[in-house]
């Protein structure tokens, strides 16, 4: 029998709790209504992991707010043989702690793996200043991790960073999945399910990953740089396959439908829109989409099928900002499918971003009069960041915006615009926020809504999340 060691550690590292999706890497205890998501990415490695005959076990320590001391225990329980880590760019000398920390405990005997979309652009620059980094995923990465697993030398496998001897060599990157029906469903059964809940009547909420690209490519956004401007569909009957599984083995009726861009693509949506509704399952969803991309057949059908909200990307009230960051939405496009989906009876969880280099106090508050105009259910107003990967990222590095800054991102800016310092942008979110969700006509808004003591409650502690800010 193989005494070969088989254990796989899969880990959210104990640093500041974001959400850790690669594309927005966004922090959970500065914003509203954020709630944190099951570590998705771990789930498939994990899966992975099993089909190559390893043990995968998975934990979030940044969810339980634990402490490196915490991680240090339970590796030397578990003694796994690779060690992988979820690397967010905010954090990333936090998150590296954690491989530092596992090669002075168990050397050799562990392979320290880590992966995030930092890697995809600067894996060389990371392994030059870290030297207890084994391998670096760059790139989608589960095909990658399962051809480390199945010992294939490493020089052969595409879309990896790797340390041999005093050499850090980097391989060609990987081309993108385009059959992901052929990936195994993440494996659920590692993490504690009911701790990723509704945010607004705390029951048990998984993420579904329905395709992975967008066509456009938006100045702040890592959605076109990491997983490509071709958009690629899983099938409607492999989502529907994974929803059953959630439903029957979980308990898990309520869904985040992640894409790029849900709707893209109204053949498809409708497809598996109409699967949800013969299938019989009663379920409810929430997805993204865009100003332009809605039409109200769709709408309708994505209703019926338990539709409750749609996340939109307004991002500014000022058309010269849209124009700007190459958004390619009119202000108009955003009326016109606001209010098709408040007539269908679906909420909207709008986004805003201000901070970008163009930004004025002018195009500050036509954002927020256009807000107020459009008055979506939930907003977030976030502030700018300047993530590695992004075309912001290069325009920062070439125009000298000052200093990148990360302590608090997409809360407090991670630079200044070419007219305001990063402190007047801050001081302009504040003030966004708190005009947006104190204002008498919100407030009784909500108050109509409520149907639970557990929606009242969640509503109450997030107007006094409002009320303390800083």
């Amino acid at each position: 029998m193989s005494t070969e060691n088989k254990k796989i550690y899969l880990i959210y590292p104990p640093s500041p709790l974001m959400n850790r999706e690669e594309r927005c890497q966004q922090p959970t205890d500065d914003l509203i209504v954020i709630p944190p998501l099951p570590p998705l990415d771990l789930m498939y490695l994990a899966s992975i992991a099993r089909q190559k005959g390893f043990e995968p076990t998975i934990k979030d320590y940044s969810l339980a707010k634990a402490s490196l001391e915490d991680f240090k225990k339970d590796l030397n329980k578990i003694k796994p043989r690779y060690l992988v880590v979820n690397v967010a760019t905010p954090t990333l000398e936090s998150d590296l702690e954690t491989l530092l920390e596992a090669k002075e405990l168990l050397g050799e005997s562990v392979v320290t793996v880590a992966k995030g979309a930092h890697f995809s652009f600067l894996p060389l620059e990371v392994m030059q200043t870290h030297d207890f980094i084994d391998i670096a995923l760059c790139g989608e990465c589960e095909l990658t991790f399962g051809e480390i697993l199945e010992g294939k030398p490493l020089r052969e496998i595409e879309g990896i960073c790797y340390r041999q001897d005093y050499e850090i060599i980097q391989t060609r990157r990987r081309p993108f999945n385009e059959n992901l029906d052929a990936l195994p469903y993440p494996a659920r059964d590692l993490i504690d399910n009911s701790l990723y809940i509704r945010p607004d009547n705390n029951k048990k909420q998984a993420v579904i990953k329905v395709s992975r690209g967008c066509p456009y490519h938006c100045f702040f956004c890592l959605a076109t740089p990491l997983n490509g401007r071709i958009v690629r569909y899983r099938s409607a009957e492999n989502i529907l396959g994974e929803i059953k599984e959630c439903v029957e083995k979980y308990g898990i009726n309520n869904f985040i439908f992640w894409s790029d861009i849900f709707n893209l693509d109204k053949n498809k949506t409708r497809e598996l829109c109409q699967k949800i509704i013969d299938s019989g399952l009663k379920i409810t969803f929430s997805t993204n989409t865009r100003a332009d991309s809605a039409d109200i057949q769709t709408i309708k059908l994505m209703k019926k099928a338990g539709c409750r909200l749609v996340s939109m990307g307004i991002e500014s009230g000022s058309q010269y900002m849209l124009d700007k960051m190459g958004k390619n939405i009119t202000l108009n496009q955003v009326e016109n499918t606001v209010k098709a989906f408040k007539k269908a009876g679906i909420q909207i969880y709008a986004y805003y971003v201000i901070g970008l280099p163009w930004e004025t106090k002018d195009t500050i508050n036509e954002t927020l009069g256009f807000a107020k105009k459009l008055n979506c259910d939930y907003a977030s107003f976030y502030t700018a960041a300047a993530l590695v990967g992004t075309t912001f990222y290069e325009y920062v590095e070439n125009n000298c915006l000052g200093v990148l800054n990360y302590s608090h991102p997409y809360y407090y800016p991670s630079v200044r615009t070419h007219s305001l310092t990063a402190d007047e942008v801050f001081m302009y979110h504040k003030k966004l926020v708190r005009e947006y969700y104190l204002r008498p006509r919100y407030i009784l808004k909500m108050l109509l809504q409520i149907r639970s003591f557990v929606q009242l409650k969640n509503y109450i502690k997030a107007g006094l999340r409002i009320l303390n800010r800083k």
